[in-house]
């Protein structure tokens, strides 16, 4: 009963911390929810009035969400930073509430400065965010000269039970998230393995559903990994162990890609195009719509489910997971492999490949395990993981930043700035008290935006949402009343369910504020559904501002953005490939795991900049397939580059892997590829041509007579290769870059 509660516990755990890696949103809902419930309380002690415990609830929930820094030490400074700034910005608020020129100016430079001070960072940000919104505070509670001392203090109480709420009642520290985090890791890898297996069994009607699940199974085990990446620094003691760990997490994504590839080649008659596993509604080969029948179906079935085992239970829990390790450890070894096809062999290998990067993940992450049942086999494992973790140096890079108008903060500062006094003016004349709702949208749609099209796309999603929560807010206002307290407690449940689903969908973030303000309007003694319904107009007021703004002034075209930021990707591409190539074939070693994370972040970047382009409600259905292929594309190339990354790192200290000189030419029509495609991109008038021709493994020249023409890692290198080079040439057919016809 006890084993079966706890099982049922780790069960769950690893549910939430595989929906939610590292507990982010819902540190952030509680700690909102906390900062404002116990502002309310001591408010409410100290005998504040109605509007002061709402001007307090609003002061609570911004220097809470305001502060991004991860360190809590720089929290705390710019917590304390951020009170004096909310003090001046109610205060100018207040003394200029009469004055309704002067004010209006004074908001649009506030504005300008919030939206500038993002470019010094993390707190600078937070400052301008701080100032803003307190500004906006003063305007929906009506703060002038007479009440101005009431606010401040109600602030001022709101600033210290956020920093309660964030240092004592919801603590949160680099080590803890980042722990959390490998959590998370494990339990995505676990379930992307429940897909994998899933994958395995499925039969003809059943799987392109479960390759679905496989797609999104291995997007979100990478979406982990990269969220670890940006943590390594807070989050781990030297940058030696970061390294470390970000080697180790690495392998563990690569394995687990690569074995769900090897599934769906057993599962065709030939191997399965990666693309395959990247591109939402790639057809499955008819051969791969049978699942696997052979001898060794039951032994691999068996084996996945053990692979499965040790990831969910890391640190070993006596002889039996030994055994299990040392038998899918076993499978690295050619005379350990089950008599099957070539293709259900590879699997094995796979799997063999994965249990080394389990073993090598929870080394990294745990310490060093009792070692006294190894077999044979997985010493060597331990060994060459041993020879890795010596090999680690750390290392630091430098990057270049934008100057002038072309820095991304004081172009997006001039065009909010413009978008904010077209949206005051017009907010003025569809009311004279509530037409800051204009300003705030105008200046929403603007965050972490840097196209007009992610502008619109941004737009839609919060007039949306603001539509669905005015007819819920109708209901909640109608349900509550004007019993204070019960408001109070829906206000808190719309704040932390704004905040923990506000990375996941900005329009289901502004149905749950438009929804608190139905609340927070009925205890203001302000509600009408002509007040909700004037709520919707001045957000789609303020929406077609910050459109008009952008495409009028220091305009970044979606199209341009992309292919900015595509040529971003295909250099780093090439960085990794040639670094990859280059080492492999003897030359000196390079940080190319940093590259990989590098072309990792600028395909994630390009992948939210073609969010516009690949929308559902973007009318044009060709630009949508074609951005998604293309960007299906560059995830196949980047998968290859980071597996010919991970092998080129294991060169120095493996000792089942040599140089290859030969491979350097292999690679070199890849490299030219991808050079022409980046310069297409970068000018169409380019006359340069995508090379195509025999094959990558063609090209290497025979070596010694009489000796094999290369080995099994060198084999499984140039496969790399192959798929990368056929990925590049066909990203030229959708980008229309001219293909040189081979010579006869």
């Amino acid at each position: 009963m006890k084993a079966a509660a706890r099982s049922f516990r780790t069960g769950w755990r690893d549910r939430i911390a595989a929906s939610d890696p590292g507990l982010l949103r819902l540190a952030a809902g509680l700690r909102t929810v906390g900062a404002i419930a116990l502002t309310l309380a001591v408010l409410s002690l100290l005998g504040a009035t109605l509007t002061h415990l709402v001007a307090g609830a609003i002061a609570a929930m911004v220097a809470t969400f305001a502060i991004r820094e991860k360190q809590r030490d720089r929290q705390a400074v710019t917590l304390a930073l951020g009170l004096p700034v909310a003090l001046a910005s109610l205060s100018l608020a207040a003394l200029l509430s009469s004055r309704l020129i002067a004010g209006d100016v004074f908001f649009v430079a506030l504005i300008f400065c919030a939206v500038y001070g993002r470019r010094f960072g993390d707190r600078g940000m937070a400052l301008g965010l701080v100032a803003f919104q307190v500004y906006f505070l003063a305007l929906f509670v009506g703060a002038s000269r007479a009440t101005l001392p009431g606010f401040c203090g109600a602030v001022a109480v709101a600033f210290v039970c956020s920093a309660v709420a964030r240092f004592a009642l919801v603590p949160q520290t680099p080590a803890g998230v980042f722990q959390r985090l490998r959590r998370a890791f494990r339990a995505r890898l676990a379930r992307l393995l429940d897909a994998q297996l899933e994958l395995f069994d499925a039969g003809p009607d059943e799987v392109e559903k479960a390759l679905a699940h496989v797609r999104e199974g291995t997007a979100r085990l990478h979406e982990t990994a990269m969220m670890i990446q940006s943590r390594l620094a807070e989050g781990t003691p030297d940058e030696a162990t970061a390294r470390l760990v970000q080697r180790r997490i690495a392998d563990a994504e690569i394995a687990a890609e690569r074995l769900g590839l090897l599934l769906l080649t057993a599962r065709s008659a030939e191997r399965a195009d990666t693309l395959t596993l990247h591109l939402p509604g790639a057809p499955v080969p008819e051969a791969g719509r049978l699942p696997v029948r052979e001898e060794a179906t039951e032994v691999l079935r068996r084996d996945l489910q053990a692979l499965r085992l040790l990831v969910r239970h890391p640190v070993a829990g006596g002889s039996g997971l030994a055994q299990l390790r040392n038998r899918l450890l076993g499978y690295r070894e050619e005379e350990n492999l089950p008599g099957a096809s070539p293709a259900v062999q590879d699997v094995f290998r796979g799997v063999g490949e994965a249990a080394r990067a389990v073993l090598g993940l929870r080394v990294a992450l745990d310490g060093p395990q009792d070692e006294s049942d190894d077999s044979p086999e997985t010493a060597r494992s331990r060994e060459e993981l041993d020879a890795e973790d010596a090999a680690i140096e750390g290392h630091e890079t430098e990057t270049t930043e934008a100057t002038g108008l072309r820095r991304p903060t004081t172009r997006a500062a001039v065009q909010v700035a413009v978008g904010s006094s077209l949206a005051i003016v017009g907010g003025e004349l569809l009311s004279t008290h509530r037409w800051y709702w204009a300003v705030l949208t105008c200046w929403i749609v603007f965050i972490n935006t840097a196209s007009t099209g992610e502008i619109m796309v941004k737009g839609y999603g919060r007039l949306l949402g603001t539509v669905l929560g005015v007819v819920a807010g109708i209901g909640l206002a109608g349900l509550v009343g004007h019993h204070t307290w019960t408001a109070f407690a829906v206000v808190l449940l719309c704040v932390f369910a704004m905040f923990y689903t506000a990375p996941l969908s900005h329009t289901l973030m502004s149905f749950f504020v438009t929804a608190a303000l139905g609340v927070l309007y009925t205890l203001l003694h302000t509600y009408s559904l002509s007040v909700l319904v004037l709520r919707v107009e001045e957000t789609a007021l303020g929406v077609a501002c910050g459109v008009v703004a952008a495409v009028l002034v220091l305009p970044v075209q979606t199209d341009r953005r992309t292919n900015e930021l595509l040529t971003t990707v295909l250099d780093r591409l090439a960085d990794v490939t040639e670094g990859a190539v280059d080492q492999l074939s003897g030359g000196p070693p390079a940080d190319l795991l940093d590259r990989a994370r590098d072309l990792d972040q600028a395909l994630a970047d390009l992948r939210a900049a073609t969010q516009p382009l690949t929308h559902p409600v973007t009318p044009l259905r060709t630009r949508r397939d074609t951005a998604r292929y293309v960007v299906a594309l560059l995830e196949t190339c980047a998968y290859h580059a980071r597996s010919l990354a991970a092998t080129a790192e294991l060169l120095p200290t493996h000792p089942s892997i040599a140089a290859e000189p030969r491979l350097r030419g292999a690679g070199r029509r890849i490299l030219h590829n991808i050079g022409a495609i980046a310069a297409h991109v970068a000018d169409e008038r380019s006359t340069a041509q995508v090379r195509t021709g025999a094959s990558i493994a063609s090209l290497l020249k025979p070596g010694v007579p009489g000796t094999p023409r290369y080995d099994r890692v060198t084999d499984r290198v140039l496969r790399h290769l192959q798929r990368l080079d056929e990925a590049v040439v066909g990203l030229a057919r959708p980008l229309k870059v001219a293909v040189e016809q081979p010579k006869q």
